[in-house]
């Protein structure tokens, strides 16, 4: 990428969090994995990915990346700003998101459990009248209801992601079949070809071999930047599929 990052790293202002007054619905923050190790992150990849067992906050910190970079908190592009239900986190309040010196020109917030939601919100704008052509245009012309959930979100990647844009996807392959998410690899190389930039999460092994990104794994007492192998999710999906047999007589004594 011959332009610099449009994100450039985060930082955590843990001072200002450790003496501030969460409400109920917040008091969480202050005891998931990825807030108690939270300091500074550094992006110097096109993709970055954050890794990690359920519960350590990878959705959380994603959520509050996106909400930094001024996209809606149950996802879409800058220009959305319904609201099907209010459970984002008060943890973006705390972040700082240090920023390139260009600006991209396009830019997505993919949340695969609130998807149905932006799907929903495109169809009662295109109700609307207006002289431009339909939203679902730029999804493939088809309403993302009628597709099947993976369809929906190949649809999105396909039709939707621009090139010069900055994509904050939370867990994309979670309606991705095997095939479709080594698809995703072929889009997401061709997106960074033309200047755009990935922070993700996601559980996918395939995803994580991307060449070339930078993937910080999230522990119960640490943040760490991962050799791909040796991350918990290639190593735990490689020792199954070598001897699935013996696993699973393991797992089922």
């Amino acid at each position: 990428m011959n332009d610099p990052l449009y994100v450039t790293g985060i930082s955590f202002d843990r001072e200002r969090f450790d003496i501030s007054e969460l409400s109920a619905d917040n008091k969480y923050l202050k005891k998931i994995p990825v807030v108690e190790n939270l300091n500074r992150i550094s992006f110097k990849s096109q993709v970055t990915f954050f890794v990690g067992e359920n519960g350590t906050g990878k959705s959380t910190l994603i959520e509050a990346i996106a909400l930094c970079c001024g996209f809606n908190p149950e996802g879409g592009s800058r220009n959305f700003n319904f609201s099907t239900r209010s459970s984002h986190s008060a943890l973006h309040e705390f972040l700082n998101v240090n920023r390139g010196r260009k600006r991209p020109r396009d830019g997505y917030f993919l949340r695969a459990e609130s998807f149905y939601n932006v799907a929903t919100n495109i169809e009662e704008l295109d109700k609307i009248p207006a002289a431009s052509p339909p939203i679902s245009d730029g999804y493939g012309g088809r309403s993302l209801h009628e597709m099947s959930h993976g369809e929906s979100f190949f649809a999105l990647m396909n039709n939707r992601f621009f090139g010069n844009g900055l994509y904050i996807l939370d867990e994309p392959e979670a309606a991705l079949s095997p095939s479709r998410i080594m698809a995703m690899l072929s889009l997401i190389n061709q997106l960074c070809n033309n200047n755009s930039q990935f922070i993700i999460s996601t559980h996918s092994p395939i995803l994580l071999s991307y060449p070339g990104a930078d993937i910080y794994e999230l522990h119960e007492d640490r943040i760490s930047l991962t050799p791909y192998r040796e991350t918990e999710c290639y190593q735990v999906t490689r020792r199954f599929l070598e001897n699935p047999e013996r696993m699973l007589k393991y797992l089922m004594e």
